[in-house]
């Protein structure tokens, strides 16, 4: 780095104090604040050679805003696919006795024909009645981990069931007097 771009990092570290100030009034929040400008100064430094010295401090004050704007993006789509999860785990009801006795006995059948992770997890949360999280607990794994295995072990069964029972499986009959086809190996 050229002299220019040592001036240039000089005056950015010599104003940390203020660009600290500016970021934890937007977050409320001194620790992240801290995460954020370490960040930013890292990525903003492998640049330093290239920003005029008049300008560097206005320039950096750009970049932290870019950051603020692209961290509130990312919280954003993540509590956006959080709550459409939830959404989707909180709208299912437990049918009634009879109509889960009244299910087409061969759903625990291809159920078997799942990977052992989905059959695992479908066992856990549908038979066991397990909670999600109680599920990713004994798994092992995180809670999102444990939604995305559910949700891909539900489809790979709504597709098993769809090939199995065809047009019954749209129509959600629960007389099961579909034809019995040789369930597909494990999906």
């Amino acid at each position: 780095m050229d002299q220019a771009g040592n001036d240039v990092v000089q005056m950015l570290v010599a104003s940390h104090r203020d660009f600290l100030r500016f970021l934890e009034r937007r977050l409320g929040d001194r620790a992240q604040a801290e995460d954020l400008l370490q960040d930013a100064f890292v990525r903003g430094l492998q640049k330093a050679g290239d920003v005029d010295r008049e300008t560097a401090v206005a320039w950096f004050y750009q970049v932290l805003r870019n950051a603020l704007i692209d961290r509130a993006r990312r919280k954003g789509a993540s509590a956006a696919a959080l709550d459409r999860m939830a959404k989707e785990f909180g709208d299912e009801h437990e049918p009634s006795p009879d109509t889960k006795d009244a299910i087409c006995q061969c759903i625990g059948q291809l159920a078997g024909t799942l990977k052992p992770e989905y059959a695992a997890a479908l066992s856990a949360l549908e038979v066991e009645g397990q909670t999600l999280a109680e599920f990713a607990q004994a798994s092992g794994i995180t809670a999102n981990n444990a939604a995305v295995r559910v949700h891909r072990a539900r489809e790979a069964l709504k597709k098993q069931v769809k090939a199995c029972c065809g047009s019954c499986a749209d129509h959600g009959c629960i007389d099961c007097t579909c034809q019995k086809t040789k369930p597909a190996a494990q999906v």
